[in-house]
C-alpha cells in the first residue's frame, strides 16, 4: 500500500459518524418524522466501526475496519430495488418502464385518475407524486423532505400537506413511495424480494457474507394467495438491508462492469444505461442512484462517478471510466467529499 493511500484511509477512519454504535441516540432518521411515525417498525442492530473497500482496475487496493461485518446500509437498499427492477426488465416481467404500474399490479394503491398514470419510470426516479399509505405509514410524512446531497432547499416543512402534482412533475426523496415501489415489485415477481435478490444478484457476483433484508411488523401481505413480507427500501423505520462492505463492493464491481462480473452477465447493458440516465427535473439522480454529471453532488469526484448512498452514512462509489469501486461505511456525511478527494489524490500518486 502506498503512503498516499494509507494516508487516505487514515483520514477516512478519522471521519466517523456521530451515530452511536449500540443503537442508543442518535440512531437513524425516524426521530425527525412527525408523530406518531417517529418510531421504529422494524429491527435495527448495532453498527461496526468505519469500514470500507477500494478496488481499482479489479485489484483490491485496500480494506479497513470490519469489511466482512453485515451492517445496516439504509438507503443503499433503494439502489438494490433498482437492481431488482433490472432483473424484472431482463426477464421481460417489466418490458416497458413507461407502462403504468397499475397495468401489471392492480389493487395495491395505484387506482384513480392521477395515480393510474404513475409509471415504473416515475417510481424509479422518485418523481411519482404517489399519494397514499404503504405499510401503515402515509407518504405525507416524507413530503417536503430535503436530503443533504440534494441541491437547493425545501420550500415547506417536512410532513406538511404539500399539494401534489402530475406524475413526473417533481422530484421528492420519499421513503414511503420507495416502499410502495418495493410492494409493486413484490407483486410483479410474486416471490419475496430478498430471495430474488440473493438468487439473481448476490450469488452471481460471489457474495459470501451474512445478508438479510427485513421488514416491518405490519409488512405481511397477500400475494398470489400466499403470505409474503413486503420489505422496505431502506432502514428509515427499521428493517431493511444488512450486508457487508465486501459484498457491497462485489455488487459495485458488477455495476462498474456494465452488469458483468467474472464472465457472468448479471444485469443487461441496457438496464445499466437506463439506470444512469439523468432525470429531466433532477439531473443529479437516475434510477435510485445519485449522479455527478455536473459535479453538484461531490465536487472532487469525477463527472463519470455515480453513487448509492444511505444514511449513517454508507456510500458505494462506482466509476466505470476510472475502473474504481470504493465503499465507505459509517462516515460523517458532511465529510464525504473530503474523503473522496483523499482517495482521488491517492490514485494520482
Amino acid at each position: 500500500m502506498t503512503p498516499s493511500l494509507q494516508s487516505a484511509i487514515d483520514f477516512i477512519q478519522s471521519c466517523e459518524t456521530p451515530w452511536s454504535r449500540d443503537t442508543s441516540a442518535p440512531w437513524g432518521i425516524h426521530d425527525v418524522d412527525p408523530a406518531p411515525y417517529n418510531r421504529l417498525y422494524g429491527p435495527v442492530h448495532g453498527r461496526g466501526p468505519v469500514s470500507g473497500i477500494i478496488y481499482h482496475k479489479h485489484q483490491l487496493l485496500a480494506a479497513w475496519g470490519e469489511p466482512r461485518k453485515s451492517d445496516l446500509t439504509f438507503s443503499v437498499a433503494k439502489t438494490y430495488l433498482a437492481l431488482l427492477a433490472g432483473v424484472a426488465f431482463d426477464r421481460d416481467l417489466l418490458s416497458d418502464v413507461h407502462e403504468p404500474v397499475i397495468a401489471k399490479c392492480p389493487g395495491i394503491g395505484f387506482e384513480g385518475e392521477r395515480l393510474s398514470r404513475i409509471t415504473w419510470h416515475h417510481l424509479l426516479q422518485q418523481t411519482s407524486e404517489w399519494e397514499g399509505t404503504c405499510l401503515g405509514i402515509p407518504e405525507q410524512v416524507d413530503r417536503y423532505r430535503w436530503v443533504s446531497y440534494q441541491p437547493g432547499q425545501a420550500d415547506g416543512k417536512k410532513g406538511d400537506a404539500r399539494p401534489l402534482g402530475e406524475p413526473g412533475s417533481r422530484f421528492e426523496y420519499n421513503d414511503v413511495r420507495i416502499n410502495q415501489l418495493s410492494l409493486a415489485l413484490l407483486h410483479l415477481f410474486k416471490r419475496p424480494l430478498p430471495e430474488v435478490f440473493e438468487e439473481s444478484i448476490l450469488q452471481p457476483v460471489g457474495c459470501q457474507d451474512p445478508f438479510q433484508w427485513q421488514g416491518y411488523e405490519q409488512g405481511w401481505t397477500q400475494v398470489a394467495g400466499q403470505r409474503m413480507m413486503s420489505v422496505p427500501g431502506g432502514s428509515h423505520w427499521g428493517g431493511g438491508v444488512s450486508i457487508s462492505a465486501m459484498d457491497q463492493a462485489k455488487i459495485g464491481l458488477m455495476l462498474m462492469g456494465n452488469g458483468q462480473l467474472n464472465g457472468k452477465q448479471v444485469l443487461s447493458h441496457q438496464w445499466l444505461e437506463m439506470m444512469q440516465q439523468a432525470c429531466d427535473i433532477a439531473p443529479y439522480y437516475g434510477y435510485l442512484i445519485w449522479l455527478n454529471q455536473d459535479g453538484q453532488l461531490f465536487k472532487d469526484a469525477p463527472r463519470t462517478s455515480w453513487f448509492a448512498i444511505g444514511a449513517g452514512s454508507s456510500v458505494t462509489w462506482v466509476d466505470p471510466q476510472l475502473e474504481l469501486v470504493c465503499v465507505m461505511r459509517w462516515i460523517d456525511a458532511p465529510k464525504t467529499n473530503d474523503c473522496i478527494a483523499k482517495v482521488m489524490q491517492s490514485l494520482s500518486m
